[in-house]
């Protein structure tokens, strides 16, 4: 597992969390969630890497959860019993699926979710957190920045820029990451990934 792929599978603990805060249950946080949130946030580079070209091609992902989506086509893959992932050199996308009680508020991810967030992954500051209108209904999205896992050789950390949405019907949340250097321009790929979920 690549340095930033290890930072994204704290994404997955900070959804398993925010589900087991919808369902009234408190877990303790991970040993060094302290020093992961007094981490200094690292200066984002000028000219960063990790813009998708406009000319990525993007391909029907299926699960069989029971959900959908575009994903960009011959990033690396690797499968979950919960979801799956997709890591192209510094950007990534996380799609997960879980259980949830009910379905999450802008209120409920502010007082659960950013505060896991925040203890998950390192030097978290959340831009915003907001309900979106998408083709597949309502979802509450959070824009934040992050430094990624230390590289294992050179002990450098990019800024990185993300956006977690999350989805929900019937019981079940789909937590959907992508993430990517701070600045690179990946705006309307973004877009296109979060509006194709759809379920099934």
């Amino acid at each position: 597992m690549n340095n930033i792929a290890t930072n994204r599978a704290r994404t997955i603990l900070a959804a398993v969390l925010f589900s087991a805060a919808c369902l009234g249950f408190v877990l303790p946080f991970a040993t060094g969630s302290q020093a992961l949130s007094a981490e200094k946030a690292v200066q984002a580079e000028k000219n960063p890497p990790g813009d998708i070209p406009d000319t990525q091609v993007f391909i029907d992902y299926a699960s069989s959860q029971g959900f959908a989506m575009k994903v960009p086509e011959g990033w690396a893959r690797s499968d979950r019993a919960d979801g799956a992932s997709f890591v192209d050199k510094l950007d990534g996308v996380i799609v997960k699926i879980s259980k949830a009680a009910v379905a999450p508020t802008v209120e409920n991810v502010k007082a659960n979710e950013v505060p896991n967030l925040k203890t998950t992954e390192r030097a978290v500051t959340v831009a915003s957190v907001n309900a979106v209108k998408l083709p597949a209904g309502s979802a509450i999205r959070i824009v934040y920045t992050s430094n990624s896992e230390p590289n294992a050789v050179t002990n450098k950390q990019i800024r990185l820029e993300n956006e977690r949405y999350l989805y929900f019907k019937d019981g079940k949340l789909v937590t959907l990451e992508l993430y990517a250097p701070k600045g690179a321009d990946n705006v309307d790929q973004w877009q296109l990934m979060s509006q194709s979920f759809q379920w099934k």
